[in-house]
Order: structure tokens, then C-alpha cells, then sequence
């Protein structure tokens, strides 16, 4: 709206031009972002208290972690405030990128806000059953893939291809197989921050740094001559989603001010999900989405751990892991929760760093 309103004014006021520049409003977005999260979060936390929003802690997790009962969950909706707001404030509204962005979050935190609340009411870890949570999770992706291919309007054609990273000149085009191939990225993103999300901070860190890291790469894509030079695939308007991004890394730094051990709020499913969805949609838009892997390292190596001990289990009858999600098989390795969460966010870092190298290993 700031965009809106003050942009048009620069003719007769020439310090509002800067409302022209993404940087400028990607770093407004931060700031806004970091403030609401930190203003509004005493009063949330204690409106959770009130309502009786605790956390319920699975019983086959660490013994570790059942001081943590009870303490507030839902603390998504705080950050889906925190993001949206900013979003709203300071980016293009006449952008469909950012509005299907903003849109598929939003979808993906009512998901997870319903898991949530099924928890809070049965007053166990059980909410929404997996497959009915799975197959609402790929109808949301689905609808959001469909729009992004054939709905949008001409001056926002995209193509359903696929680039790969360090190869300049390799890309592979998808065709109707993108909307499949889409659904998996967002429902395999959302699902793996929300296997992440199990120690203090761990996966808001973590969101941190990757939203980050895709802050580059969508400023890079819908810059033409950026894009150009570094001989990525050049995406008109894709830009705009960097405010997007900027929005998430100060929404994730205020509610990390909360969520940091020991946490005062858990961010629950709709925390989750919402930015596991974010993440792989903005992977999407910014034609990074097999750069995924790397970005979002952690949250694969999470999502891995589970798949190998279930298979593990499910074939040999044996685990190889002590405990999965892989967060846990360092707790009971003898490691300190705070010293399994700091070393996790470097391990993120690495690989967030080690993907805006690909920028130009090519």
C-alpha cells in the first residue's frame, strides 16, 4: 500500500522515488516485519496463555522435552501476521507473483492451523490424520500450480521448465508434467520445515536463512541484466517476491526473539506448513526449484532421516538412526539441545551459501 500511495507522489516530492527500488522496499519489509513480531508478541503469547493453547509433547519423544508441555503453540499465526502485513505495505499489490505467493502461505497455514487446532481440542499430538492432511496439502499445491501456468494473466506467462544449477544452458521443458512435478516441491518443502520443527528455534533459524538466500535469487531473476550477466533464467516480475522475502527473514528474526530457547511459544503446523509452502513457492517463481536441495540442506537432511529409519524398520526390523527426525538423534547422542540448534543453523548456512555460489558457477 506504501507503494501505492507514496511511489505515485515522487513527480512533486522526489525522496519518495526510492519507493522504485526493490532493495529499498525489501529492506522496509525487514524492519516491519521485525518490529510487529517483537511489539506483538508479549500480548500474543499471553492470549494463547489464556485461551489454554499449550503444546502437547508426543510420548515417544525425548523425556527431555515434556517440561515443554503446555507451553503456547499457534505461534505461526504471529509470524503469518508478521509476514503478510509488510508484504502488503510495501510490495507491488498488482503483482501476481507476490499475490499467488502470499496466497499459497496462507493456504498452507490454514492447513496447519486446522492440524493445530484438532490438537489443542483433543489435547493430545494428534491432529489431522495424515492422509486427509497429505491430500489437502496437494490440492492446495495443485490449484496453486495451475493458476501459476494457466491462469495468470499473458504478461506473466510462465514456463513450465526446468533449470539446472552450474549447467548455464541446460533446461528441460516440463510441460503438463510441471504441475505434478510443483506439487512436489511445495508439499515436500511444507513437510520437511515441519519435520524440522522440533527443538527451539531449530526451524525458524533455519527459515531464516534459506528465505535469505531465495531473497537473492527472486532479485535476481526478475532483474534482466543481473540475470543476464550471471546466465540465469530471466523471469519478469519475479523481483517483486524479493520483498516477499524480506518480509519472511524479519518475521523469522522477531519470532525467533520468542521461539529461541528456552522457546516462550512453539510456532505449531501453521507456522510450519505455511513457511514450508512459502519456501517452495518462492524456490518455484524464481526458477531455483531443484536449487531447493541445497538452499533448504537441512530441512532435506530432516526429511531424510525420516525416510531412511521408517524404510530401515519397515525392511530390516532395525533403526539407524537413535531417534527421527535427525534433531533427536543428537539429543540422545549426549549433545545439549542449544548446542544441536546453533550447530544445525551453520550447517543451514553452508548450504544457503554454497548455493548463491552457483550463481556464478556456471
Amino acid at each position: 500500500m506504501l507503494y501505492h500511495l507514496l511511489f505515485p507522489l515522487s513527480e512533486t516530492v522526489p525522496a519518495f522515488n526510492v519507493f522504485r527500488y526493490i532493495t529499498f522496499r525489501a529492506a522496509g519489509a525487514v524492519v516491519t516485519a521485525l518490529l510487529l513480531a517483537l511489539w506483538l508478541g508479549p500480548w500474543f503469547i499471553r492470549t494463547l496463555r489464556r485461551l489454554s493453547v499449550g503444546q502437547s509433547i508426543r510420548e515417544v519423544g525425548p523425556s527431555s522435552h515434556q517440561v515443554k508441555a503446555g507451553t503456547p503453540t499457534m505461534g505461526g499465526l504471529l509470524i503469518l501476521f508478521a509476514v503478510i502485513v509488510p508484504t502488503l505495505l510495501w510490495a507491488n499489490l498488482t503483482n501476481a507473483y507476490v499475490l499467488l505467493v502470499t496466497a499459497v502461505t496462507l493456504a498452507f497455514g490454514a492447513i496447519g492451523f486446522l492440524d493445530d487446532l484438532t490438537k489443542v481440542r483433543s489435547k493430545r499430538n494428534q491432529g489431522l490424520t495424515v492422509r486427509s492432511k497429505f491430500l489437502l496439502q496437494v490440492a492446495a499445491a495443485a490449484v496453486a500450480a495451475v493458476v501459476l501456468i494457466y491462469a495468470l494473466p499473458a504478461s506473466y506467462a510462465f514456463a513450465p521448465t526446468l533449470n539446472f544449477p552450474f549447467f548455464k544452458d541446460l533446461v528441460v521443458n516440463l510441460g503438463l508434467l510441471y504441475v505434478p512435478f510443483m506439487v512436489i516441491v511445495l508439499v515436500g518443502a511444507s513437510n520437511a520445515v515441519n519435520l524440522t520443527d522440533g527443538l527451539d528455534g531449530l526451524a525458524i533459524g533455519a527459515t531464516l536463512i534459506a528465505a535469505a538466500a531465495y531473497s537473492v535469487f527472486t532479485y535476481v531473476a526478475g532483474n534482466s541484466k543481473v540475470a543476464a550477466y550471471l546466465q540465469v533464467a530471466y523471469v519478469p516480475g519475479a523481483g517483486e517476491v524479493a520483498i516477499f522475502c524480506g518480509a519472511l527473514v524479519g518475521a523469522s528474526l522477531g519470532f525467533l526473539w520468542w521461539n529461541g530457547h528456552p522457546a516462550e511459544v512453539f510456532m505449531g503446523d501453521v507456522g510450519s506448513l505455511a513457511l514450508g509452502g512459502a519456501i517452495g513457492t518462492v524456490a518455484v517463481l524464481a526458477k531455483q526449484e531443484l536449487l531447493l536441495v541445497v538452499v533448504g540442506g537441512l530441512f532435506v537432511l530432516e526429511a531424510l532421516s525420516v525416510i531412511i529409519q521408517v524404510a530401515s524398520f519397515k525392511l530390516t526390523g532395525k533403526r539407524v538412526f537413535r531417534m527421527a527426525p535427525l534433531h533427536h538423534h543428537f539429543e540422545l547422542a549426549g549433545w545439549a539441545e542449544s548446542k544441536v540448534i546453533v550447530r544445525f543453523w551453520i550447517l543451514a548456512l553452508l548450504f544457503a551459501l554454497l548455493s548463491l555460489s552457483t550463481l556464478k558457477l556456471r
